[in-house]
């Protein structure tokens, strides 16, 4: 029986919401160090449209950035039907950078939902036209009742490579496939193709965030174990912020298909923790509604559930982090206030050894080398087929 060690959690100490003003600042310091979820956003255009923003209700906020997306898609539009697919690539990617913003952290609302589709059509039409195209890749599910009936996931080979390794790669609760292009990019330029796809609960994941919603990866698994084209048989994993779960469970539940995984911020046992949930609400590092946003992916329809939920998710109370698993790392920002560091100890004390890495900030410790010391560590296993960490 997995015994657990308590070290100490501590969230958010705003403990409320940002007002409005707050959350437009919270906006424009993430634009001017261009990073998630502001990163697609055209400097000067992102500051005209957050002072242009009247509220953060989804139809006051869809209205905003939906409106940008649609006059972007209308020049992507243009540009394509003259044949300049460069100027259409960078307009389509606009567009979506803008519907994802729309849409954004979920679309708990008629608008954002709009935004939403909007940001997958423009998506694959800017990836359509770029040098290593992006493959948009159907498979049937066999869901339960009131579940979904097929998987959807992106596909990019790397030119000139033949047979590369594969790395299958998800987000969080509110960064989906369509986020995933700076880290599929990184990898197409390290020779190894790429596979994203939703995040259980999220996007079109046919699952929500449910115990076993691991159920979502396996048809996606054997696809790529399918591909002549591609060394799909054991594949490196990248799981994003709460994605970081999904990769550490599947790294232990199926070592064997796994060459390695990595862990970029996400929980496995005190995350899910009632003093946890309470405590991290309103994270000085998230814009607004995580715990609307959590509780979409859950299923979750009052805060009862929503802690009930997702305490069952501890991989501890599941008895798995004792078992062997491949090779995980684990990177995070040494001052999360979204996930608990404790997380982090808690898996390097059971089961196989595991890599850490820890970076300054906040969640996820996104600096300039963050994502290259993840690729090459995946990189370094999916090419010689080592086993050490």
């Amino acid at each position: 029986m997995t015994t657990v060690e308590q070290h100490p959690v501590s969230g958010n100490v705003q403990g409320r919401p940002k007002t409005l003003a707050e959350a437009k600042q919270w906006m424009k310091d993430k634009l001017a160090a261009k990073v998630h979820p502001m990163n697609l956003i055209d400097p000067v255009e992102g500051l005209r449209l957050i002072d242009q923003l009247e509220g953060l209700d989804g139809e006051a906020w869809a209205a905003v950035w939906g409106r940008a997306g649609d006059e972007a898609r209308h020049r992507a539009d243009q540009a394509r039907d003259s044949g300049d697919r460069s100027a259409a690539a960078a307009a389509y990617m606009a567009a979506s950078g803008y519907y994802f913003m729309g849409r954004f952290p979920c679309p708990n609302h008629p608008a954002k939902e709009r935004c939403a589709q909007a940001e997958r059509e423009t998506y694959v039409a800017a990836g359509a036209l770029w040098p290593d195209p992006v493959q948009r890749v159907t498979l049937p599910f066999d869901g339960r009742e009131g579940e979904g009936r097929e998987i959807v996931f992106l596909v990019r080979r790397p030119a000139g490579v033949a047979r590369p390794p594969v790395v299958l790669m998800w987000g969080g609760v509110d960064a989906w496939k369509e986020q995933m292009t700076a880290a599929c990019n990184a990898f197409l330029a390290a020779g190894i193709a790429t596979i994203a796809m939703d995040n259980a609960g999220t996007g079109e994941s046919p699952v929500r965030g449910v115990q076993d919603a691991e159920r979502q990866f396996y048809p996606v698994m054997g696809w790529a174990a399918a591909q002549k084209d591609l060394r799909g048989d054991r594949l490196g994993l990248l799981g994003r912020s709460f994605g970081g779960y999904w990769a550490t469970k599947l790294a232990h539940l199926l070592p064997e298909r796994v060459t390695a995984a990595v862990n970029w911020g996400g929980g496995a046992h005190h995350m899910f923790q009632p003093e946890w949930v309470e405590a991290s609400r309103y994270p000085d590092s998230y814009l607004m509604e995580l715990v609307e946003t959590r509780c979409r992916m859950l299923g979750a329809r009052d805060d009862a559930e929503y802690l009930a939920f997702f305490k069952r998710l501890s991989l501890v109370d599941q008895g798995l982090l004792d078992q062997p698993s491949a090779p995980l790392l684990l990177v995070n920002g040494k001052e999360d206030r979204q996930c608990p560091i404790a997380d982090i100890h808690l898996l390097t004390e059971h089961g196989s050894p595991k890599a850490v890495r820890f970076f300054p900030g906040g969640h996820m410790g996104n600096t300039p080398q963050t994502l290259p010391t993840i690729v090459t560590w995946l990189h370094g296993h999916l090419t010689s087929g080592s086993e050490a960490a």
